[in-house]
């Protein structure tokens, strides 16, 4: 029982540090709650927590025999995930394009953020190989049921904190202050590092 504690210990803590690491996911939830306010970046982070724990349990029910038997099952995923990384490009690049008031008016329209921030992290092909190296870390081959559970629920707790944190900083006075001033700069920032990731996830080796 203490090597199964110590290996699911030792994978919650990689999995932990990876949040300070700034990918996609962060930069949508940092941009949101910077631009539309505190509850459309919430809405975005529980998105992206949940899909978070998806991937988690997926890959502990047998994602992992899934992607090595077919290969192609995560190209299909990192081609998806390589086009919504464009997408959320040329919306950034139109945002950094727009007038102030353009994009207040944009902000204002609902839209299911819930759901986009769950397709962000479903279809990253980089949190699939994350998720197999971490369940390769956390449970051996004899582990016990409870270590799984474990770790699926501590993961997608732990993801759901640590993006909703982002949303809670990013959505604050003084922080939305200094990016309407430095708007257009953040988001043609966006842009480019979402393009940038887009070609990585896209010739990202399987």
């Amino acid at each position: 029982m203490s090597d199964d504690l110590a290996s699911l210990f030792l994978a919650l803590g990689i999995f932990s540090v990876g949040f300070v690491s700034i990918g996609p996911n962060i930069l949508a939830i940092i941009g949101t709650s910077m631009q539309r306010g505190r509850r459309h970046g919430v809405a975005l982070a529980l998105g992206v927590g949940t899909g978070s724990g998806l991937w988690a349990m997926l890959t502990v029910t047998g994602l992992t025999a899934l992607v090595a038997a077919y290969a192609e099952v995560m190209t299909v995923i990192k081609l998806l995930g390589a086009a919504y990384l464009l997408w959320l490009a040329y919306k950034s690049f139109r945002s950094a394009a727009a007038r102030q008031g353009d994009v207040v008016a944009k902000g204002a329209r609902g839209n299911n953020l819930y759901l986009r921030g769950l397709t962000i992290q479903m279809t990253n092909p980089k949190a699939a190989l994350h998720w197999i190296a971490i369940v390769g870390i956390g449970l051996g081959s004899d582990a016990p049921l409870w270590v799984g559970v474990t770790l699926v629920v501590s993961a997608t707790i732990i993801s759901l904190l640590g993006h909703l944190a982002y949303a809670v900083t990013f959505s604050t006075q003084p922080v939305v202050a200094f990016y309407r001033r430095a708007r257009r700069w953040i988001e043609a920032g966006l842009g480019v590092f979402f393009t940038f990731a887009a070609f990585k996830v896209a010739t990202y080796r399987s």
